[in-house]
């Protein structure tokens, strides 16, 4: 079980993987976008190889841009030479159903050696199509799942006897984070891996009453001065 960063912040990056509790990276445009990448590709090349040489070996998944085929096989093999950890992310499908994306995702796994992360996934059959594709990750948005009024513990459940059951490579990540108790709830469910923003991370270490047990601690010690 592990923790990914869901963030293209450098400093967020460095600081929790100072505390050796993360074991990845996330992003996608809209999280490059909110973290200030600017310049278009450029952009997204300059930031892409910055984290993933701070946090080598790690992995770092990486979002095409486009849901074009050949632009998405283009991106694709650039973007995986960019550094040896990067896992190209691309979606279940395209924005109207289109059913190609699976395809692209096989190809790339079988025939180019390129890792990748499927993505924007609201349920079990999705990620188990996915992971029979041969993609490396499976992304599941569970906070997503639960917003629509669905138990995103019983998918992932679901999920991994799945995978289990028929041996497939693939790695659960869960996404789309809520609350603090989400982490280790999805865990415990049978996720691989939990990505998550900082602020979620920050939750889980930091207590109220831890904070009221250390003021106390601190107070009677300057007593005994």
């Amino acid at each position: 079980m592990a923790i990914f960063l869901d963030t293209g912040n450098i400093e967020e990056i460095r600081k929790y993987l100072s505390m050796g509790i993360v074991a990845g990276v996330t992003t996608n445009p809209t999280i490059l976008m909110n973290d200030g990448v600017k310049g278009g590709m450029d952009g997204i090349r300059q930031r892409t190889i910055e984290i993933a040489k701070l946090i080598a070996p790690l992995p770092l998944s990486v979002e095409v841009t486009t849901n074009d085929m050949d632009g998405m096989r283009e991106q694709a093999l650039k973007f995986s030479k960019w550094a040896p950890n990067i896992v190209v992310k691309i979606t279940i499908h395209g924005p109207n159903g289109e059913l190609d994306n699976l395809s692209l995702v096989h190809e790339l796994e079988t025939k180019h050696n390129v890792r990748v992360n499927v993505t924007a996934m609201m349920s079990a059959q999705q990620c188990f199509l996915a992971a029979m594709a041969g993609a490396t990750y499976v992304s599941i948005f569970c906070g997503r799942i639960n917003n629509m009024g669905y138990n995103s513990v019983i998918e992932l459940k679901k999920l991994r006897y799945l995978l289990d059951e028929h041996r497939l490579k693939a790695k659960i990540i869960c996404g789309s984070t809520r609350e603090v108790l989400n982490v280790v709830e999805w865990l415990e469910a049978g996720a691989h891996i939990v990505t998550t923003a900082p602020k979620f991370i920050e939750g889980m270490i930091v207590h109220p009453y831890s904070k009221e047990t250390v003021q106390q601690f601190l107070a009677d010690g300057a007593k005994l001065s």
